[in-house]
């Protein structure tokens, strides 16, 4: 598919771009053709969508604030490097 190069959008239609794709969840080039294909009457095939699992979902944010600051902490720990393990040996 080619891509173009749209200049000079009027304010009003950028807004309405803009406004489409938040309501939508979707980024601004789909919002933008999902328009065109409403106002054209032409319909795409559309691609598949990826599946969200939302199984784990009740696990967000149920930390309280100590047990994120003890696990941040433990995280930052594995981030270190150590610098005598990447010491070059003769």
């Amino acid at each position: 598919m080619r891509q173009r190069t749209i200049r000079g959008i009027p304010n009003q239609i950028e807004n309405i771009i803009n406004k489409e794709a938040k309501r939508n969840g979707v980024s601004l080039n789909k919002a933008f053709i999902s328009l065109l294909e409403r106002v054209t009457g032409i319909t795409t095939e559309k691609k598949k969508s990826k599946t969200l699992y939302h199984d784990l979902d009740h696990l967000s944010g149920v930390w309280a604030k100590e047990e994120a600051s003890h696990f941040k902490k433990n995280l930052d720990a594995q981030r270190k490097i150590d610098d005598g393990l990447w010491k070059k040996t003769e």
